[in-house]
């Protein structure tokens, strides 16, 4: 029989954050979340997400052993902007039991009953900016630091369960070309002066500052249509900055300024951080923190690209193509093999005809499911 407790306290917390490093230890995929990070973004006294957001966690025992762990995320924001009555499933990672997948299930469907709620989608976290999409396809390669990775049986128990696809993302790993396309350097020089643009390419940290605020107002309006996102508040930029601003490699990031030198588009890459987590098993103390500090400027095979995105009216001009062959030019100097892209919807053709001109495979795929209350 399969028991589900309620976190609530310090311990059980922590239980929920371990559970994955016990559960995929060997699992040469997996790359560890930073388990610090977890621990405050299921307080809500640290995340300002409760402020648009609710939030429960589960954990699954059998036998008095821990075997499951799931967390509930309503989303008041993306309800209201989408017009849905959803309850979100997060951070779902199980034994190959279905007894504890379907208690688990369970577990979060109750609480969104009780609210009224119709319908239990994800996974997905409390903005766009957490990771997302159960991994469908792809079980045999390394997952980003930033995405989920699972087992390949948790798709079986998600079908037996009753859900169905939602919405898929895709991923591709894209070899770095040896030079940068003649063409894209030349359509780089007749947009920027047709739209009174510059490239801005900071130097360090200090420069980067004033513009990652403004960058995160550009996420805002970049991702406005697509799936299942709802604008960042004041405060939720505010964390991400903090975030973000220690993990940048001022070589990969990219600013593209109108003539009144606001920011209307940005490219942002991190030479992969997999192997500095993966040895720290996602703890900071003593000696992790440097690791993962360090990884941005260290010598990589893989580039991880986090995001490019440009405001609505300066779109379909171009700049996204220009930004990435940018970003390209630098990898190319410091001998990156090949980049890997963050989860992109199937559905969003544009963003997926950035590859043509490069040598992509998709090689991987996420979904995001839902089922009926």
């Amino acid at each position: 029989m399969v028991e589900i407790q309620e976190v609530k306290t310090r311990s059980q917390l922590n239980a929920f954050v371990k559970f994955p490093t016990e559960l995929y230890k060997d699992c040469p995929q997996y790359i560890p979340d930073l388990l610090s990070d977890e621990r405050s973004k299921f307080t809500a006294k640290n995340n300002p997400d409760f402020e648009v957001c609710d939030a429960r966690c589960f954990l699954a025992y059998k036998e008095g052993k821990l075997v499951g762990r799931v967390a509930g995320i309503v989303s008041h924001k993306a309800n209201e902007k989408w017009g849905t009555k959803r309850i979100r499933f997060s951070r779902l990672d199980f034994v190959d039991d279905l007894e504890v997948s379907r208690a688990l299930i369970e577990a979060v469907a109750q609480w969104g009953r009780s609210l009224g709620l119709e319908e239990l989608h994800g996974p997905l976290g409390f903005t766009d900016m957490d990771p997302e999409g159960m991994l469908v396809e792809g079980f045999d390669t390394v997952s980003m630091f930033i995405t989920i990775y699972n087992y390949p049986y948790y798709v079986k128990h998600m079908e037996a369960l009753g859900f169905v696809k939602d919405a898929d993302w895709v991923e591709y790993r894209v070899k770095v070309p040896d030079r940068v396309d003649p063409r894209l350097e030349k359509l780089r020089d007749i947009v920027l002066k047709r739209s009174n643009l510059t490239m801005l390419h900071p130097k360090n940290r200090k420069e980067i500052k004033p513009f990652v605020r403004p960058v995160l107002g550009i996420v805002n309006q970049a991702y406005e249509n697509l799936y299942g996102t709802i604008p960042l508040t004041q405060a939720q930029i505010e964390k991400y900055y903090h975030q973000f601003i220690l993990m940048i490699n001022p070589k990969y990031v990219v600013i593209v300024q109108n003539a009144e030198k606001e920011a209307v588009g940005f490219g942002l890459a991190v030479p992969s951080m997999n192997e500095a987590v993966k040895k720290s098993n996602g703890r900071l103390f003593p000696f992790g923190w440097y690791r993962v500090l360090r990884a941005p400027f260290k010598k990589a095979k893989v580039l991880d690209l986090y995001l490019i995105g440009v405001i609505p009216e300066m779109q379909k001009r171009g700049l996204t193509a220009i930004l990435l062959s940018e970003i390209t030019r630098t990898a190319i100097e410091d001998g990156i093999e090949y980049a890997e892209t963050g989860p992109e919807l199937e559905t969003n053709e544009n963003v997926q005809a950035m590859w043509k001109n490069y040598e992509a495979e998709q090689h991987k795929r996420r979904r995001c499911w839902v089922k009926a209350l």
